[in-house]
């Protein structure tokens, strides 16, 4: 009975490098990210798969090559800024005991995410490009005492995305293209363990939360997927955009080094339990459609507009497996749900050089509320972008935008296998600046 509640307590350690990529409240639904492109953040993402600007829409609907003259590289980058914020309401061990520690501070933690495309023109009908990206990111990390560290210390996920593209014009109003998706993905993530509560079941003189233990889990992979789009020109006033984007599994391999108190290393180590092994899991990103359309209203003023399906129920579990035969694989179900983002936008050349931007998105969680975990405090969300566009000549622009993320508070009941329960409430906020420069040769 024991070595099956010392396994068992490895679920909310092990949720490993799935759901720790999961705590990107602050980026986009789920933990994509949306930070692709610095003209899309100016109209908070919205109409991304139709505007086709320039050679950041590789990653946003690929056949928008084909609108591009020349050559061209395009630089950018995002600093995004989240504030993760947790309320206490009432946490307690399975004996109705309160759990110690504070509420982990700001949790947000300040990243950079860059990004950069080139084009070529092969042709008046044939374009290629490549771009290098990060399509999927995360980074959390709670005080280590405060009163969730069973669930959750740090959390950690990076992506690197190349993706070379093909795009080619087959009449005059429509045009394809495709794209190989090259990612790499890293992982890691801590928890704390409750030993105190482990043994004191045993019947040890250690009372719960007097001998806390650590785990550190990290890993990686490389995989392989694709992305299509088409686009349709009714006429020089109008497009209309459709892209996809395949799903990635990542196979995540790793290692999980745990640290034992020296007051329980003794009953630890005779139930060949948490001991350094290997870990590994799957990681199953989504696919996704938009659907988007750009529409000039006149030779200033155009507005852009999408609806982008994300897949997100291809996560409904978590399966764990380790090197140690001492630890079996363990299921955790997730229960995603898939959704619908909704976005609008306005673009106003001032000026043959001047363009600014806005727009608004809605964007909500795919996770419902009795499904939050301590890793993923996110709610659904509304983005509020503003951006501008300055050409000092036909070879050179620039571009600067920026978005607020307005994210619902988000409720958390969350009982881990010790029956330490997480109850409470989170309070978050992003805002993200994106700068970004593009040269035509």
């Amino acid at each position: 009975m024991q070595q099956l509640r010392i396994k068992l307590s490895l679920v909310p350690i092990l949720t490993t490098l799935t759901v720790s990529s999961t705590a990107s409240l602050a980026f986009a639904g789920g933990f994509a990210l949306n930070e692709q492109s610095v003209k899309d953040l100016g109209t908070a993402f919205a109409g991304s798969a139709a505007s086709a600007e320039d050679a950041s829409t590789i990653f946003s609907n690929p056949a928008g090559l084909t609108r591009l003259t020349g050559n061209s590289v395009v630089g950018g980058s995002f600093v995004i800024f989240p504030t993760v914020k947790f309320k206490n309401q009432n946490s307690t061990l399975r004996s109705g005991a309160a759990l110690t520690g504070n509420n982990g501070g700001d949790a947000g933690v300040d990243i950079a995410v860059p990004n950069l495309y080139a084009a070529w023109s092969l042709s008046d009908t044939v374009k290629a490009g490549i771009g290098i990206n990060v399509p999927f990111g995360l980074a959390t990390t709670y005080n280590k005492d405060w009163v969730g560290r069973y669930q959750a210390i740090e959390s950690k996920l990076a992506t690197i995305n190349i993706n070379p593209t093909i795009a080619a014009k087959l009449t005059n109003n429509f045009s394809v293209g495709a794209g190989l998706n090259v990612q790499y993905a890293e992982a890691k993530l801590s928890n704390a363990i409750d030993f105190g509560s482990i043994v004191r079941s045993r019947g040890l003189p250690i009372q719960p939360q007097q001998a806390d233990g650590l785990v550190k889990i990290t890993g990686s992979d490389w995989s392989v997927g694709y992305n299509l789009g088409v686009m349709y020109e009714p006429s020089k006033s109008t497009r209309i955009g459709l892209s996809y984007r395949s799903p990635i599994t990542q196979d995540i391999r790793g290692d999980a080094d745990f640290t034992v108190p020296a007051s329980v290393s003794r009953f630890v180590a005779a139930t060949g339990g948490f001991t350094d092994t290997g870990a590994s899991t799957v990681l199953k990103l989504p696919d996704t459609v938009s659907l988007a359309i750009y529409q000039e209203l006149n030779p200033r003023v155009a507005i852009v507009g999408d609806v982008t399906w994300t897949h997100w129920s291809r996560f409904q579990e978590l399966r764990i497996k380790f090197a140690n035969p001492n630890q079996p694989a363990i299921v955790q179900p997730e229960n995603w749900n898939d959704t619908y983002r909704f976005g609008v936008g306005v673009n106003y050349a001032v000026n043959d050089q001047l363009t600014l931007r806005t727009g608004v998105t809605y964007d909500p969680s795919p996770i419902s509320d009795e499904d939050v975990t301590a890793r993923l405090p996110g709610g659904d969300r509304t983005l509020l972008g503003f951006g501008a566009s300055y050409r000092p000549s036909k070879s050179l622009s620039f571009d600067i935008g920026y978005t607020h993320i307005f994210s619902e508070d988000s409720p958390i009941n969350e009982t881990n296998s010790t029956g330490a329960t997480l109850r409470g409430e989170f309070e978050s906020e992003v805002d993200v600046l994106g700068l970004q420069l593009n040269w035509q040769f």
